[in-house]
């Protein structure tokens, strides 16, 4: 992929995670007072304190001056793209308080609330980390946790955040404060999941007695590498060719199709993997 379509990807991925997160927090997240951490968080609870400025202000000032933290410590590429995300999300959120003002919960249900103002940031938060930016806040400390230690990302979230979370015990009462500790929990397992998931590939091992055309269509169709085994049935002691070769998930589909239909005989062992070390994948952040 080009640097210039790369480039143009991540914008749009930064563009999508941010407005998946900010209808979380503006619609689900600010009108039950769920502080769940996070510069959202600080905003709810000094919001409560200071109404006179609102939400999104407070998290533009307090994003600012973390943001510039992050350029010090984590370098210039994240600050940049965080810095995107950031004043977006400030902007997005300032209009919807002038388009659209929540004086109140859309539902009286505040567990199915918790659940969406919960998963919404979460899941835009995960597409965000996965490109290497981030939310602004204190997801600039949970990344320079994980750079510097071996948390994973969730556990660093959790860390960061729980603090904030329990001071809207303080703030809202004990009601407020649990389901606002309860939805910390399950944001910093989502954020995990979302990410383990997003970054799981298909292993196939293909035992076939004819490698040659499969070999051909996974370098020139899927443009993906493999390598070659040879192997010796126990039963049989007929030599067998082993093919080892790691693709996404929609690579995946075409490849199992591809040896189903051109060598019925063969026979595929698939597995999920997320940790994988070499070219043309990540390696171990």
């Amino acid at each position: 992929m080009s640097g210039k379509k790369r480039g143009w990807q991540d914008l749009a991925l930064l563009t999508l995670g941010d407005v998946i997160m900010v209808i979380g927090i503006y619609f689900f997240k600010y009108p039950n007072h769920f502080s769940t951490g996070g510069v959202s968080g600080i905003s709810v609870i000094l919001n409560h304190y200071i109404p006179s400025l609102s939400p999104g202000t407070i998290g533009l000032i307090v994003n600012l001056a973390l943001l510039a933290v992050g350029f010090l410590l984590l370098g210039k590429e994240f600050s940049l793209r965080t810095a995107y995300v950031t004043v977006l999300q400030a902007g997005l959120l300032r209009a919807l308080e002038i388009v659209l003002p929540m004086t109140e919960p859309m539902t009286d249900q505040p567990m199915l609330e918790l659940i969406f103002a919960v998963s919404l940031p979460a899941i835009g938060s995960a597409i965000l980390f996965n490109i290497d930016a981030s939310s602004g806040g204190t997801d600039i400390v949970a990344m320079i946790l994980r750079k510097h230690t071996s948390i994973e990302i969730g556990k660093a979230l959790m860390a960061s955040d729980l603090v904030i979370t329990l001071m809207a015990c303080v703030a809202f009462g004990m009601k407020i404060g649990l389901y606002s500790i309860l939805g910390l929990v399950i944001k910093s397992l989502l954020v995990d999941m979302v990410l383990e998931n997003i970054h799981t590939h298909k292993c196939f091992h293909i035992i076939t007695a004819h490698p040659e055309m499969i070999e051909n269509f996974i370098t020139t169709e899927l443009h993906r590498g493999a390598t070659r085994v040879h192997g010796e049935g126990v039963y049989t002691h007929e030599g067998r060719e082993v093919l080892l070769t790691v693709v996404n998930r929609r690579q995946a589909i075409q490849l199992r199709r591809f040896v189903k239909a051109e060598d019925p005989s063969a026979f595929l062992l698939i597995t999920n993997t997320s940790e994988i070390i070499g070219k043309g994948f990540r390696g171990v952040n």
